[in-house]
């Protein structure tokens, strides 16, 4: 966007700004009801629309809390043909639950998965179906208020922080940059692997956190690329010289850079967030990966896109093409690591 265009639009942003000012007041006040739980709900959320890597440290705290903790996640389910609360079941489809839920079914075993637009609704639906869980994962819930979790978790991009951002439409911030001040832990995503003390002290003074909030630096490791179907045999990276990225998430610009240090030329095609692919795009796909000049190549997409192009009639097109998906994970720097384990793990026992 446009310096000219942003200017044009910020007193849309002013008015959309202040409406959630306005309502953030009202939970505030108790006007708007909040209620909080008498087990450990962790919420995981960010102050712009999307982006900053909510699905990666859901699955971090997966990770640091089960086993042996029984732990749910409860997300809205985004771009789902379906409405309410859904627990899912091995019979889930991307279609009912949504692509970020059906990666956590896929890849936790013992865990349970849920979705509801109502965060409150959702909470109570889990627990009265199961009682014993431990811990209750929310993902992307900041700005849902009707919940007061134990723990606010706020993510923001290194390369876009919150403190550098606008409101909708001239930006991407959801509501004012001060309701950051509702988390109670701020995480730095996307850090470069090499990160210096001095890097760490401009940002601190760029965020300005308040004095019971803890700051961590997080970044994103890349495993070795996995065949979405069975039989695709052809070998990454040695034997490969052009990569085809397609990728349908907010923000791909990490792998595009991961890849392009491992390829000789990178192809992306890039489509919406959440985008429900459908035969037309497997169609360009497929043409898009013929017309590449060589036989060294291969696609890569998302883990998140992969759970999308599932359907059978989109995966009959794709088994035959040499698919793979980038798995990711996400670690902290130094100390920052060992500090937020202890501080969730101490958070969960004490609740």
């Amino acid at each position: 966007m446009t310096r000219t265009l942003q200017i044009i639009l910020y007193p849309v942003s002013l008015i959309y700004g202040l409406a959630m000012q306005i309502r953030n007041i009202l939970f505030d006040l108790h006007i708007l009801p909040s209620i909080k739980f008498n087990k450990p709900v962790i919420s995981v959320g960010n102050l712009t629309y999307g982006g900053t890597g909510k699905t990666p440290h859901i699955e971090y705290l997966i990770r640091l809390l089960h086993p042996p903790l029984f732990v749910a996640t409860l997300s809205r389910g985004y771009g789902r043909k379906s409405n309410g609360f859904i627990l899912a079941s091995k019979r889930s489809t991307v279609k009912y639950i949504g692509d970020e839920p059906m990666q956590f079914l896929k890849k936790f075993e013992g865990i349970k998965v849920a979705v509801d637009e109502s965060r409150r609704r959702g909470i109570e639906s889990l627990l009265q179906k199961h009682p014993e869980l431990d811990v209750i994962l929310l993902d992307d819930a900041f700005q849902h208020r009707y919940v007061k979790p134990g723990l606010s978790v706020l993510l923001t991009d290194y390369h876009k922080l919150y403190s550098e951002d606008y409101v909708l439409p001239s930006g991407t911030l959801r509501e004012f940059r001060l309701g950051a001040s509702r988390a109670d832990i701020i995480i730095v995503t996307k850090t470069p692997k090499i990160f210096s003390p001095i890097t760490r002290r401009r940002i601190l003074e760029d965020l300005q956190p308040a004095h019971h909030q803890r700051v961590y630096f997080s970044f994103i490791k890349y495993g070795d690329p996995v065949g979405v179907f069975e039989g695709t045999g052809l070998a990454f990276p040695q034997k490969v010289t052009n990569i085809l990225l397609f990728t349908g998430i907010a923000n791909d610009y990490p792998l595009r850079e991961h890849l392009g240090r491992v390829c000789s030329e990178l192809v992306v095609m890039k489509f919406a967030d959440h985008h429900p692919y459908n035969l037309h795009d497997v169609e360009e796909i497929t043409q898009k990966y013929h017309d590449l000049p060589t036989q060294k190549k291969i696609i890569i997409t998302t883990e998140k896109d992969m759970m999308r192009l599932k359907a059978p009639v989109l995966s009959t097109k794709l088994k035959n093409l040499p698919l793979f998906f980038v798995p990711i994970e996400v670690d902290f720097h130094g100390t920052d690591k060992e500090n937020f384990d202890n501080e969730i793990k101490r958070y969960v026992k004490k609740n």
